[in-house]
């Protein structure tokens, strides 16, 4: 035997120390844990509050549904003394004004965003942000009253041939059922002179022009963060390339903020379909299914609430709150939405620059 042979020896298996991670610890620093408990609590507290409001408009809606069943989303009447009432032609309403808000907001929110993030000067850009974050706190009413006493007459008569925005949009475009104009249920001519401006007035598209410059700011500044947070190093790639100002912006801004422009639209609807003053100092309140924004008389869910709530009996309020039930939930999936495209954008990317 040699040297080598008699000093290798190999345990058994089972005698061989067995491998294992050394424990890592470390002492969390307590001003860390306040922070994560402060957090954890006030997200707790929140969606606590929001199933909490959900219960109690079920609890107190719960005696109209048993009675209306399924015919609650199909019936355009408000009647519920009178045992015939449903959400359907409120719900159209709703549905339309926070659409031709979305619609008229977006490509202006866009606009703003880019504008504040991309080209605005960088002294002037603080100013202009503070601007669109305090068009956000203006309260409702302020803009129900502009767009009562300033909007609705000014829109109506335009220059001098007193040729207004809903009658050009009825002339040019009335092949569009959306756009076209109704008298009693008969079609009519918007050229014809003898029809008055009123069949214009108080419409789902006024409506909509309000709402749109209140639910602007909010989906300004979603895509203006979203914006912000582009790569700075795609950004220098693009320019090395030779790409322009827009170039860069189309190639690198745009496609990294999808998510924040879809959420920030999304959000935007969400906070036109709970709209409730602005709207309801706007619009004349119909309970008929009312497709075509340009007519006169339209409806939404928040208005009927605040029309009839003063004057409601017992059963007619908790039909009121089933009605607020339905919003609630339409908003809350809008909301939850809009937060889960922005959750899954390119937001949270850093440069490696």
């Amino acid at each position: 035997m040699t040297v080598t042979e008699a000093t290798t020896y190999s345990p058994p298996p089972d005698e061989a120390p067995a491998d294992s991670p050394r424990p890592l610890r470390s002492r969390r620093n307590p001003a860390d844990v306040a922070f994560r408990s402060i957090i954890v609590s006030a997200g707790v507290i929140v969606l606590s509050i929001m199933l909490m409001v959900g219960l109690f408009l079920l609890y107190r809606a719960r005696e109209a549904i048993d009675a209306a069943g399924w015919g609650f989303l199909t019936t355009a009447e408000w009647d519920p003394d009178g045992g015939n009432f449903g959400i359907a032609a409120v719900l159209t309403g709703t549905v339309l004004i926070g659409l031709t808000a979305i619609i008229i907001a977006a490509p202006l929110a866009l606009g703003t965003a880019l504008y504040i993030s991309e080209y605005a000067p960088f002294s002037l850009r603080r100013t202009l942000i503070n601007l669109v974050d305090l068009m956000a706190a203006v309260p409702s009413v302020v803009y129900g009253l502009w767009g009562l006493f300033l909007l609705q007459p000014d829109i109506l008569v335009v220059g001098d041939t007193g040729e207004g925005l809903p009658r050009w949009l009825a002339t040019y475009f009335g092949w569009i059922p959306v756009f076209s104009i109704t008298s009693g249920g008969t079609p009519i001519d918007p050229r014809d002179p003898l029809i008055s401006d009123s069949v214009f007035k108080s419409s789902t598209f006024i409506a909509g022009i309000v709402v749109a410059l209140m639910v602007a700011p909010i989906a300004t500044a979603v895509m203006r963060e979203n914006f912000s947070q582009a790569p700075l190093s795609e950004r220098e790639g693009a320019y090395a390339l030779g790409s322009t100002k827009w170039g860069m912006v189309r190639a690198v801004v745009l496609p990294f903020g999808v998510g924040g422009i879809i959420g920030g639209i999304m959000l935007g609807l969400g906070r036109a379909l709970g709209e409730t003053i602005a709207v309801f100092m706007v619009i004349s309140v119909v309970f008929t299914v009312q497709p075509r924004i340009l007519e006169s008389g339209t409806s939404s869910v928040s208005s009927l609430i605040a029309l009839k709530y003063g004057e409601a009996s017992l059963f007619a309020t908790s039909a009121l709150m089933a009605a607020g039930l339905a919003l609630f939930v339409m908003t809350l999936i809008v909301n939850f939405g809009a937060s889960a495209v922005i959750a899954r954008s390119r937001s949270g990317s850093v440069s490696d620059a």
